[in-house]
């Protein structure tokens, strides 16, 4: 599957981004009645109220009902954006994380000034003990190789690389500055603070290559270079094979965007 983005939203390929979207139709249809309709009654007032030989202006407040209950409807319209379409999604996403049952893939994500570093914990499923004093050009996220648990980790720079059909759960953390990890087709953006580490977690229902990982938070002079791809495989089993053969080059991945 090859990305293609149209005039409207980028291809929805996860599980929960229907409701994302749905919520931004919404919305934007909303503020599109609400654009028309308030055009209309400024048109309108420009019109009935100009400046004519004869007429006064009256100072008196007049007994608006309509505008009042127009007010009233549009805060009510509100409270059903807010609890009914965004409050779920957020509950999901946010809340309902998936549990060791599930059996997900969980992937440390680490920004930096100015790109994206994903850290697979191998077969064990036990990421490797880090240190910043082993952080290096050969050695991003200073992965300390002493730690048995690091034997068959990976590491890969600006390229992410997961399943499709099954749950990813995503540590976000920063080396530096705040960033704002950011998938648009999975509907997924994780601001990185630096100091922490924030999981979110999302499933994608394609397979595909080059799809983009951005970072949505201005971090410095040169932020509109930090994004990398995003490598979907068909199944868990090619995902595997994909590992595999990394970890047997005995390297860590570094591939950059081209």
């Amino acid at each position: 599957m090859v990305p293609e983005y149209g005039l409207w939203l980028p291809p929805d390929i996860s599980t929960h981004g229907y409701q994302v979207d749905r919520l931004i139709n919404v919305l934007h249809w909303f503020m599109a009645l609400l654009f028309v309709g308030w055009g209309i009654f400024f048109t309108y007032c420009l019109f009935k109220f100009r400046a004519r030989t004869g007429h006064r202006a009256n100072y008196e407040l007049p007994n608006a009902k309509i505008s009042k209950w127009a007010e009233v409807a549009v805060a009510g319209f509100e409270v059903v954006l807010l609890f009914g379409l965004a409050l779920p999604v957020w509950s999901q996403v946010k809340s309902d994380f998936p549990t060791d049952e599930d059996n997900p893939l969980r992937i440390r994500v680490i920004g930096e000034q100015f790109a994206w570093n994903f850290h697979y914990a191998g077969p064990d499923g036990i990421h490797g003990r880090t240190s910043p004093e082993l952080m290096k050009a050969d050695n991003l996220i200073g992965l300390d190789m002493s730690d048995p648990d690091a034997a068959d980790d990976l590491v890969t720079n600006n390229w992410m690389h997961i399943p499709k059909n099954k749950k990813i759960v995503c540590d976000v953390s920063t080396k530096d500055v705040i960033h704002s990890f950011w998938i648009p087709v999975l509907r997924v953006k994780q601001d990185a603070i630096p100091g922490m580490s924030i999981p979110v977690w999302f499933e994608a229902t394609e397979h595909g290559d080059k799809f983009q990982v951005a970072c949505a938070q201005l971090c410095g002079n040169n932020h509109y270079t930090m994004k990398g791809d995003l490598t979907i495989y068909e199944s868990e089993e090619t995902f595997n094979e994909w590992y595999e053969s990394m970890a047997g080059d005995g390297e860590d991945e570094e591939e950059e965007e081209e």
